[in-house]
């Protein structure tokens, strides 16, 4: 009993010493963090107050800088109004003047328009009595070459149905014997196959007999391998089994010294078991304030994790409008570009048809309207529109484009009246080709002509020449029906005058 007091008197161990001085760090480690908590949240309520200070006063700056800008902005509209009402009565004396010597080369050039207009009728006139001869003589020397061409036309037939029949006849001989040529190719044909088939299957038989044979004295040769390979084996593993059984008493030995030492860290694992013990209640005591730790640290995570998230939002929007303002400003310049080269090739196709206008194109390129005041009015009455600030705004921005859209409407009006009148040519045309035809066929000579009805056979001044109706006829009741004429060969009224 009296050395237990005696211990127990006795100064601190080293490892509480080191248990005291850890206590000690750690309270003042937390001391240090608290006082770091404080002065960040002193800083950040002196920040959010000088954020806001900052914002009132960025604002009364923008109030009274809105001002200023708009007094300036007043003064330099005033001074744009007074430039552009200058300019505009200066544009209004130019158009004035321009439209005095439009007027005077109107007058001029409608002089010149009725000189050339009587010129030309004369010519006209000129160049119809010229044609009405052409035709007299063509017609005469179309008579002529018609009689020539039945004549040559009969000669021929007759020498082209002998030469026809000719050919017929040696082609049937010609088939016969193809026919007799084929029979004997393909009956030496199977003849050969059949040898040929034989062949191969003697050939085949042949190889496989060798095959089998070459294939034994593989499996004796590689039996006689593995049977020398076995003896070489066991000759090979005497020695190490000698080695064994040296190993087997060296094993032995090494397990008994294996226990001994087995023993000695037995004694090794209770002095661990003790100090574990030790360490446990420490670690309890250090456990609380590692949880304190551990939940601020969290705190500063979760926190941490929403500004990062923030950053990222901020910076997928900021790439996002990136990317789109990319994109537009690649589709614009595209745009702009079409409407670059759109502007060139209408500028090139002015200069091209240029050269082509007329005289009068050229001295009035703008028609005026044809319809008069009254008329004018009439529509805006049936079309009343209410013309808005936008409806405005697009107006003065195609003014330009009026007479651009005059001269537009122009040549498209021409483009439909050509297309019509082309329409009715070839409509026209189509149907002179099929009296053509039919005229063909009645003064040739062949079996599919004499099958049918001929359109120049004549009885009683009447045809069988089909005479087709025209369509504008029928869709014009107004009109008379156009007058037709009967052709009659020049070869049937010779016959029967003589």
């Amino acid at each position: 009993m009296l050395r237990r007091g005696k211990k127990a008197k006795t100064p601190l161990s080293e490892e509480e010493q080191l248990l005291l001085y850890q206590q000690k760090l750690l309270a003042e480690e937390e001391m240090a963090k608290k006082k770091e908590r404080l002065l960040s949240q002193f800083l950040k309520d002196k920040l959010a107050k000088e954020e806001q200070n900052s914002a009132l006063n960025l604002n009364k700056i923008n109030t009274q800088w809105r001002t200023v800008l708009r007094e300036v902005k007043t003064k330099e509209l005033h001074k744009d109004i007074e430039i552009l009402s200058q300019t505009f009565e200066r544009v209004v004396d130019c158009k004035d003047s321009v439209i005095k010597s439009l007027a005077k080369d109107l007058s001029e050039a409608e002089e010149q328009y009725a000189h050339a207009l009587r010129s030309h009728l004369h010519n006209i006139d000129q160049l119809l009595a010229l044609q009405r001869r052409r035709l007299h003589l063509l017609e005469e020397s179309y008579n002529n070459e018609l009689e020539v061409l039945t004549k040559e036309f009969e000669t021929e037939r007759k020498t082209i149905i002998d030469q026809h029949e000719k050919e017929i006849h040696y082609l049937q001989d010609v088939f016969m014997a193809m026919e007799q040529n084929y029979i004997d190719s393909e009956y030496e044909s199977k003849l050969e196959f059949q040898s040929m088939w034989d062949d191969l299957k003697n050939k085949n038989l042949e190889e496989k007999h060798f095959l089998r044979i070459q294939l034994e004295n593989v499996v004796e040769d590689l039996w006689r391998r593995f049977q020398e390979a076995l003896k070489n084996y066991t000759d090979a593993t005497e020695d190490r089994k000698i080695a064994f059984e040296t190993l087997k008493v060296k094993d032995e030995k090494s397990s008994k010294e294996i226990e001994a030492q087995m023993k000695k860290i037995q004694k090794l694992q209770e002095a661990i078991t003790i100090s574990k013990g030790k360490i446990m209640l420490h670690s309890r005591e250090s456990e609380d304030q590692n949880q304190y730790i551990r939940n601020d640290k969290e705190l500063v995570l979760i926190q941490l994790r929403k500004l990062k998230a923030q950053r990222m939002q901020a910076r997928e929007v900021s790439q996002e409008n990136l990317v789109k303002l990319t994109l537009e400003s690649n589709a614009t310049l595209k745009a702009l570009k079409k409407i670059v080269d759109k502007g060139e090739k209408i500028l090139k196709l002015a200069e091209i048809c240029r050269k082509y206008e007329t005289e009068e194109e050229k001295v009035l390129p703008f028609y005026s309207s044809v319809l008069t005041a009254n008329i004018q009015e009439e529509n805006e009455e049936q079309n009343p529109e209410e013309l808005t600030m936008e409806l405005v705004k697009v107006m003065a921005d195609y003014v330009g484009m009026e007479n651009f859209w005059k001269r537009y409407n122009k040549v498209k009006l021409e483009q439909l009246s050509l297309q019509h009148r082309r329409a009715q040519l070839l409509e026209i045309n189509g149907k002179l080709r099929e009296m053509l035809k039919q005229y063909l066929d009645g003064i040739s000579v062949s079996d599919e002509v004499l099958s049918k009805f001929n359109p120049l056979f004549i009885v009683n001044h009447q045809s069988n020449l089909s005479q087709p109706l025209s369509t504008s006829t029928a869709q014009s009741g107004d009109k008379p029906p156009p007058t037709t004429y009967n052709i009659i060969e020049a070869a049937h009224i010779i016959s029967h005058t003589l």
